[in-house]
């Protein structure tokens, strides 16, 4: 039972979280200032055992975990018989376990540090090993320079031991580098420890400075988990040093961890201006469903063409312009890095207009092999009478040639060598490609759209099994759907490219055959939204954002996630999901 610990935003596996004391305290934080406004005793020497884990020392605790020596339970119950803080266990990476404390500090994190994959190995380890709504406490190793890669990886709480020592060491730390006092002619920072003139300047100045920016630099560190976008800081920030690199590369490889824990939709931008951006697992996600769920299901050529700075693309005047030579005889995919491939239907979904990309007109060899393998892939998932790639010279060709040499396929191109897909002649080849072929229906466009998003949401198959006889209304990309008498049973959501359903349509999801994600909570109506504790189990599948049917003894309704799947079911404080609609059964 978690009493003092509670999250309130998620930005993957890093979270924002509540110290809930008498002076609430937002993490990730320095432990030392938790505990120095819960009015603990923490600068207050006490004796540890000789041979016992100083890990101890860091938390007072009211849980020990198996194998703690009897004389240090023993001795803090006679230091401090009346503390009643956030209980913590001291664990180590290999063997940790839930033992039902708020916080849980990992006993041999020095020797992992600086080995990338040991670190991303332990802390994922610990972190799935303990409850979800559980504080993970690493200790002694927190600089201004890697504590944004901590809670990236899922710390929530630090102290401030390395930036003290260090500074006493004669070691002025910032977010890019460790600078020897005697190097520093001025001191770049304008905290009030470096209000002090250079040449009085001392080694405890040098220790208060440290603190003060591993402090600052937390507080970035939550403003950008508030805003979904840690990630985009940490591909900056690890360039500062190779372990880091390493550890953020070896965490994007741990793909169930992050993954579970990362939304299904945001409104932040992904800013995509490294090559590690290829691995992010919303770039990652969207590609794979796009090759195992969605399906084609028009019967006109295909035509591949390059992606465009404004989104979604079809707003651009370039995708106007090759809509206009089209005409709705071919059916459009984009080809863009660092997403892939991007179905027309699935242009607004999450991240399909959520990313911005540096443009230079030169394609790297990584990004090459990326887009190819997904549109390999595609292509050998969906059938098409005939391909038409209307891409410039610009790496775009490279990678539909290499597509076609692996596959065996005749594609033809419509845009001369060192031509321009908008040149006059480029959207005439186009057009004329196209002679002769029937246009599709905006009835038939829509209906496509919708199924395409349920099949991409939902699992292969399902928009076929949910929507195969209904009628849209409305425009695109604000699609209502309606079924054979005129009842709602979703409506397009054109922020992130989701469905959203009413009570009827839930009721249509929970009795077809596509995959129900599922909450099952207590004996109660929720009203708003459903706390953590009223849940009752919920499907390991569900992620942040995903449109989840709530079922109980009294009650049927269909709303938003705000947890994972296993976050809700182990979780005891905090917002499992929103409702939107429920009736009372």
């Amino acid at each position: 039972m978690t009493d003092y610990f509670e999250v309130h935003a998620r930005d993957g596996a890093a979270r924002v979280g509540e110290l809930r004391l008498e002076s609430p305290r937002t993490t990730p934080a320095l432990v030392d200032d938790v505990l120095s406004d819960a009015g603990s005793l923490w600068s207050t020497e006490r004796d540890v055992p000789e041979g016992t884990d100083a890990q101890l020392t860091v938390l007072p605790h009211r849980a020990f975990p198996g194998g703690t020596a009897e004389e240090v339970q023993e001795s803090f119950a006679v230091d401090y018989p009346d503390v009643d803080f956030p209980s913590a266990a001291v664990v180590s990476s290999e063997l940790a376990a839930d033992h039902g404390t708020d916080a849980y500090v990992v006993s041999d994190v020095q020797s992992i540090l600086g080995h990338g994959a040991a670190f991303a190995e332990a802390v994922v380890a610990v972190r799935e090993a303990i409850p979800a709504d559980t504080a993970l406490v690493l200790s002694g190793v927190a600089t201004p320079r890697n504590v944004a890669l901590l809670a990236y990886a899922g710390v929530d709480c630090v102290d401030e031991t390395a930036a003290v020592v260090t500074g006493t060491e004669g070691r002025y730390l910032t977010t890019d580098e460790a600078y020897f006092l005697e190097d520093l002619e001025e001191l770049p920072c304008s905290c009030p420890a470096c209000q002090k003139p250079r040449e009085t300047f001392t080694r405890e100045d040098c220790a208060e400075h440290n603190v003060n920016a591993l402090r600052a630099e937390l507080g970035i560190v939550r403003r950008r988990i508030r805003d979904g976008r840690l990630r985009d800081y940490v591909e900056g920030q690890v360039r500062h040093d190779q372990w880091l690199t390493a550890a953020m590369r070896e965490l994007d490889s741990q793909w169930s961890y992050l993954e579970e824990r990362t939304p299904i939709l945001r409104d932040s931008r992904i800013d995509a201006a490294t090559e590690d951006t290829l691995r992010r697992v919303e770039i990652q996600r969207f590609a794979d469903r796009v090759t195992s769920r969605y399906r084609n299901r028009f019967k006109n050529p295909l035509v591949l063409v390059p992606c465009s700075a404004t989104k979604p693309y079809s707003d651009s005047q370039s995708h106007r312009q090759f809509h206009d030579a089209v005409q709705w005889r071919a059916h459009l995919v984009s080809m863009t890095s660092p997403i892939g491939v991007v179905p027309q239907e699935l242009e607004t979904t999450y991240p399909a207009q959520h990313y911005d990309t540096v443009v230079t007109g030169r394609w790297s060899e990584d990004e090459k092999r990326f887009v190819s393998r997904v549109l390999e892939r595609y292509l050998e998932r969906n059938d098409y009478p005939e391909i038409i790639a209307h891409v410039p010279d610009e790496g775009y060709r490279d990678i539909v040639s290499r597509v076609e040499d692996d596959l065996d396929l005749e594609i033809t191109f419509t845009v001369p060598e060192d031509g321009h897909p908008t040149d006059e002649e480029s959207l005439s080849n186009l057009s004329e490609a196209l002679s002769g072929e029937l246009k599709y229906s905006k009835r038939e466009r829509e209906h496509n759209t919708v199924r395409a998003i349920a099949d991409y949401l939902l699992g292969d198959g399902a928009g076929d099994d949910l929507f195969e006889d209904i009628r849209t209304t409305s425009r695109y990309p604000k699609i209502q759907v309606r079924d054979s008498e005129e009842t709602q049973l979703a409506t397009m959501v054109p922020q992130y490219g989701t469905l959203s359903f009413t009570l009827e349509g839930a009721t249509r999801w929970v009795d077809s055959d596509a995959p129900t994600k599922r909450v099952e909570i207590d004996g109660f109506v929720p009203h708003g939204s459903v706390l953590a504790p009223g849940v009752v189990d919920a499907d390991e599948e569900i992620r942040v954002g995903d449109e989840v049917v709530v079922e109980g003894p009294q009650a049927f309704g269909v709303g938003r996630a705000e947890m994972f799947g296993r976050e809700m079911a182990e979780s005891t404080r905090g917002i499992a999901c929103e409702i939107r609609h429920v009736e009372e059964t």
